[in-house]
């Protein structure tokens, strides 16, 4: 059987407090570094809000459920892990509160209650604010479609700024770690290679069907739909710009799946900018994290019989593979080490240019 260069494994996931959740079908896991250095894994089934409804597969609606369900399970992993770091203390008036009217369902409501208002303030950085900026810039400027850009421009500019602010935070720094770990190990089985640490850790942190991207074409979207849909009521344009979310999530989900299934010059050319965007969302792992990331793929992914029935060889053969032309590079090192330089320097090159034509997240 001939080898292949890339192969679509179908799993996904994200990083949490000091671990990984990875998600394949239904069947999802969530693998954290405990405090005393263990590693943690939950397992369980996420069928989605709505279950195996046909008509959200249908292409442009699929988005919005999928996004839904990545903030529904996302949040419920999230809290799973920071469980293991909680400090314990004397319960708040809140907590109180919740638990006298909700009683055993106080933290699936608090649940919900965090996500509504992250996803509340989210709209109203990205979407509300930009707005009124260059809607207070139509003294200055007078034409119209030049103020559309300018407000697609200023959202783009607030995500990326709020990208890289929170990337200077400890704590988000060692989340960025453990999502290198989590593409890094995606990229491993999907290139062919056995699920251990040193090919995980040899392969690369980007990843073209990322969060990061998605989140980046959902502000390019937004940027081309609001130039061509316009009203002239204030109350209105802020309603159509929050309105109009789920069609934007819906397009930019497709826009994503199709990266993650196509290597055409067009699909590499509109995944740049968010291949370039992980540069601050992804942070190169320790060893320890990605044997976190392998906990959690292994609970969900049997990657040895993916790798027999895409790739075409057994267990071990890679390694051999990979052991036989590391021994051919340093062979040629004593003969022609300038000549190995820079061959070696290309074959860089060409891992950097050819990430992501699988899928993640």
């Amino acid at each position: 059987m001939k080898k292949r260069k890339s192969c679509y494994s179908g799993i996904g996931g994200q990083a949490v407090l000091e671990g990984i959740m990875m998600k394949n079908n239904t069947r999802y896991a969530v693998a954290v570094r405990k405090p005393d250095g263990s590693i943690g894994v939950e397992t369980g089934e996420y069928a989605g809000i709505l279950g195996d409804k046909k008509f959200t597969k249908f292409p442009f609606i699929r988005g919005i459920f999928s996004f839904v369900d990545s903030l529904r399970l996302g949040t419920r992993c999230l809290n799973y892990s920071a469980s293991f770091y909680e400090e314990e203390g004397e319960e708040t008036q809140a907590d109180k509160v919740l638990n006298k009217v909700f009683k055993e369902k106080a933290e699936s409501v608090l649940m919900a209650l965090t996500t509504v208002i992250a996803v509340a303030l989210a709209v109203g950085l990205f979407m509300v604010l930009p707005y009124f900026i260059s809607d207070f810039l139509k003294g200055f400027v007078r034409n119209a479609s030049l103020l559309a850009i300018i407000e697609g421009v200023i959202r783009i500019l607030i995500f990326v700024l709020y990208v890289l602010l929170i990337s200077l935070m400890k704590d988000i720094r060692r989340v960025y770690m453990y999502h290198g770990a989590e593409h890094k190990c995606i990229n491993c089985i999907e290139r062919g290679r056995e699920l251990t640490v040193e090919n995980v850790m040899r392969s690369s942190k980007q990843h073209r069907r990322c969060g990061t991207s998605f989140l980046l074409f959902v502000m390019l979207v937004s940027v081309v739909l609001f130039f061509f849909i316009r009203v002239d009521n204030v109350a209105l344009k802020v309603l159509l710009r929050i309105a109009l979310i789920p069609v934007i999530a819906g397009i930019a989900y497709e826009i994503i799946r199709l990266a993650g299934r196509s290597d055409n010059w067009l699909v590499r050319v509109i995944s740049a900018p968010g291949l370039w965007l992980q540069g601050l969302t992804t942070k190169e792992p320790d060893e320890g994290m990605v044997e976190v990331a392998i906990k959690a793929v292994e609970a969900v992914f049997d990657w040895r019989s993916y790798l027999r029935e895409n790739f075409g060889y057994e267990q071990g053969e890679e390694e051999e593979t990979v052991r036989e032309a590391e021994t051919v590079r340093e062979a040629e090192a004593e003969t022609a080490r300038p000549q190995e330089t820079e061959s070696f320097e290309a074959e860089d090159e060409e891992e950097l240019f050819f990430i992501g034509s699988g899928e993640v997240d």
